[in-house]
């Protein structure tokens, strides 16, 4: 299928659609721009009355508390951001509610952490909390709980936080509205004349570090972490669409067929929901370093981790941990469930099934990790 009829039919047939809108499209240097949010809030209630689940990740809620606190308070370092995240992120979701009532929709607020998708118990209860309010028609707007974020357990960006969503909500389709056209085919701080990219078959074929430019003066992330997000989600099979957020209409021009922004197309070897999630919504405890045999077989025979392919051990975890597999020159070619802690896989690295029975006892797996909890040529 030619990328233009794909595009035509996921933005047609799309049943849940993540739409992420950035701080640089939402706010101003006096603060949020309450025209964009009405603008949003209709197109985004068009598309739910449309028959689609529509799911908003909002950024705004620092730039809306430093405009707030400008006058009384100067903001330096991560605790002042975070209590201005606190600030503002009360007043942004206000003007969604108000927004969305206007043209007849209810919207819930819902704050995450990275350690609320981490831990596969939280992240099902997520789940389950995000079908009951599509269920009910509502829209949730979820941002960073930057407040309480500590940085190990920070997202980064909430393009990233919007690419982990997909898998929360089983969303088919990512929308991200960004401050520019597009993704452009070369920096357009370079290089003026560069134009915009319609399509993007594979993101991992482009040069990123010379087509992206910096971060933007008010987010935290370019349209490096906006690729990088895409292409997440591509392993999940969903693609992306980068679009304009400043221009009118965006969203319906570009549902009704108008061909804006960048698409960036699904890859066709596509992960379960569940590799996904161990790949990245949960992060690696410690790194399992094989030998030459050992990831020829598993990167090229699909099998599972063997004791007697180990040969180094770093960190400390229990187990049941996520860990990074890595090849004999270092690079990290998979992350799975470790069947072991790190101290028994010390004591029976490089051992064969029956010297581990003699190492460990009775109790214990053929399988340091098996391939139905492993994901390949993961990059964590």
């Amino acid at each position: 299928m030619e990328w233009t009829e794909e595009r035509a039919a996921a933005l047609r047939e799309a049943r849940c659609v993540v739409v992420k809108v950035g701080s640089a499209v939402l706010t101003t240097e006096t603060g949020v721009n309450l025209a964009v949010i009405d603008s949003l809030a209709a197109q985004l209630s068009a598309l739910q009355e449309s028959g689609k689940r529509v799911v908003l990740v909002s950024s705004g809620a620092v730039a809306a508390g430093r405009s707030a606190l400008r006058d009384c308070c100067e903001i330096a370092g991560m605790p002042h951001k975070q209590a201005a995240s606190a600030v503002g992120q009360s007043r942004l979701m206000h003007h969604y509610d108000e927004a969305f009532a206007r043209y007849g929709h209810l919207s819930a607020q819902v704050l995450l952490t990275r350690d609320d998708l981490r831990n596969r118990e939280r992240f099902l209860n997520a789940r389950n909390t995000f079908q009951a309010l599509l269920d009910w028609g509502v829209i949730p707007v979820v941002n960073e709980n930057d407040t309480v974020a500590v940085q190990e357990l920070k997202f980064g960006d909430n393009d990233c936080l919007a690419s982990l969503l997909l898998n929360v909500v089983e969303g088919d389709l990512y929308v991200n509205l960004t401050s520019a056209s597009g993704v452009y085919a070369d920096n357009p701080q370079t290089n003026p004349e560069a134009g915009i990219l319609p399509c993007i078959e594979d993101v991992h074929t482009l040069d990123l570090d010379v087509m992206c430019g910096g971060k933007t003066s008010v987010g935290t992330g370019g349209m490096y972490s906006k690729l990088l997000a895409a292409s997440r989600a591509a392993q999940l099979g969903v693609p992306t669409l980068i679009l304009p957020g400043r221009e009118p209409r965006i969203l319906e021009r570009a549902f009704s067929g108008e061909p804006v922004g960048t698409w960036v197309r699904p890859e066709a070897r596509v992960v379960s929901r569940r590799k996904y999630w161990l790949a990245y919504q949960s992060e690696p405890s410690g790194t399992v370093t094989v030998d030459e045999g050992a990831a020829r077989a598993l990167l090229q025979q699909g099998g599972s981790l063997l004791p007697g392919g180990v040969c180094d051990v770093s960190g400390a975890f229990e187990p049941g941990a996520l860990v990074r597999i890595a090849g004999p020159d270092g690079t990290v070619i998979a992350v799975g469930l470790s069947n072991y802690g790190d101290r028994d896989l010390v004591r029976i690295k490089g051992h064969r099934r029956h010297e581990v029975a003699a190492i460990l006892g009775d109790a214990h797996f053929p399988e340091v990790v098996h391939r139905d909890n492993m994901l390949l040529d993961a990059v964590v």
